[in-house]
Parts: C-alpha cells; sequence; structure tokens
C-alpha cells in the first residue's frame, strides 16, 4: 500500500470508536441505498469500504447476500460483532479478491474517495470486472485535487475529490453507464450499470 493509503488506515485504526458515533444516524444516505437496491438485479452485493457494516447489515436484512470489505481491521471486528447477517472480509478495493462477473452490486459510499487518484481508473476497471451486468453506487466528496482530513486528532487520512464531470468521465470509460448522477450538500451520488 502506499503512503496515502496506510496513513488513511492507520487514522481509522484509531478512530474508529469515535467514527462509528459519529456516522451513526445512515438518514443521510437512505435514499440513495434504497435507489441502488432497487436497481440491483441478482442477489450478491459487495459494500466495498464498509467501515463498521451499517450497510452491509441493511442489504442483508433485504434479502441480499451481502459481503463487507474494508482494509481498517477495528471496522471489520466492529461490523463482526454488530450483525450475524453479513459476511466481512479484509481487502483492497483496488484489488479485489472476488472472481470475474461474480457480484450483482456494489456499493461503494464514501469509500472510493480514498483511492489516490492514479488508482482510481484501474479501481473503477475491477469494480466493472467483478459485476456482472450488475449496479454500482459511488458516493464522493465533491471539489477539485485533493484534501486532508482534519476531524479527528492526528487526522492523517487523505481524500481524493471529484467534479461531478469528473466522475462520469471516469465512470464512463471504465466501461459503465450512467444511470443516475447527482451532486448535494458537497457529495456526488453516482448509479451506473455494468
Amino acid at each position: 500500500m502506499d503512503d496515502a493509503v496506510v496513513s488513511t488506515v492507520d487514522t481509522y485504526e484509531s478512530v474508529a470508536e469515535q467514527y462509528r458515533e459519529r456516522h451513526a444516524d445512515r438518514a443521510v444516505i437512505q435514499s440513495l441505498l434504497d435507489r441502488f437496491l432497487d436497481s440491483v438485479a441478482g442477489d450478491r452485493v459487495l459494500d466495498v469500504g464498509c467501515g463498521p457494516g451499517w450497510e452491509t447489515e441493511t442489504i442483508a436484512e433485504r434479502g441480499y447476500e451481502s459481503v463487507g470489505v474494508d482494509l481498517v481491521p477495528a471496522f471489520l471486528r466492529m461490523a463482526s460483532d454488530r450483525t450475524v447477517t453479513g459476511r466481512f472480509v479484509r481487502m483492497d478495493m483496488r484489488r479485489l479478491a472476488v472472481g470475474d462477473d461474480s457480484v450483482d452490486g456494489l456499493w461503494a459510499c464514501a469509500s472510493f474517495l480514498h483511492v489516490p487518484r492514479s488508482d482510481a481508473a484501474a479501481t473503477l476497471g475491477e469494480f466493472h470486472r467483478v459485476l456482472r451486468s450488475g449496479t454500482l453506487a459511488l458516493a464522493v466528496k465533491q471539489g477539485k485535487g485533493t484534501a486532508s482530513g482534519t476531524t479527528y486528532e492526528d487526522d492523517t487520512r487523505r481524500f481524493t475529490l471529484y467534479t461531478p464531470e469528473e466522475i462520469a468521465e471516469r465512470v464512463t470509460d471504465a466501461g459503465f453507464t450512467i444511470e443516475e448522477l447527482t451532486s448535494d450538500d458537497g457529495w456526488i451520488h453516482c448509479i451506473a450499470t455494468a
């Protein structure tokens, strides 16, 4: 892993409890999750960058085979303790240890934004590889360039920011068809099909 990813993982590992408390209200993304799940035709969904497993659990409760993946061991422990309905695996989204065309939906909410820009195209290509005519949902911070974390003490997280046009181009270049692209309150939400 490169330094930016290592420092981001290290911060999340050290603030996992604070992060879980700070972001426990999932109402802010419920509408996006509902639209995503309504468009998934099949039963296997990856929650990429699952954090404490909130959406992995919700996806499983809706009847899907739900697998949460993350690089942060503390998040995976929390997620495993939180739910018996989902399954959790430590994995780098840039190299998913999942077969070609083996999932029906891929949820990447506030996780793809931690991928360095130099790895973004290949990561989206990896998402396309694992989706079998499936649906992708991305939520990334809107802006230009990169940003550093400021929320926690010793916050060394790195964020890659995007404009709507840039995310649309990258998603399309990876072979997806965009079904919905919105920006609101500093975030870009994209739902696309493989």
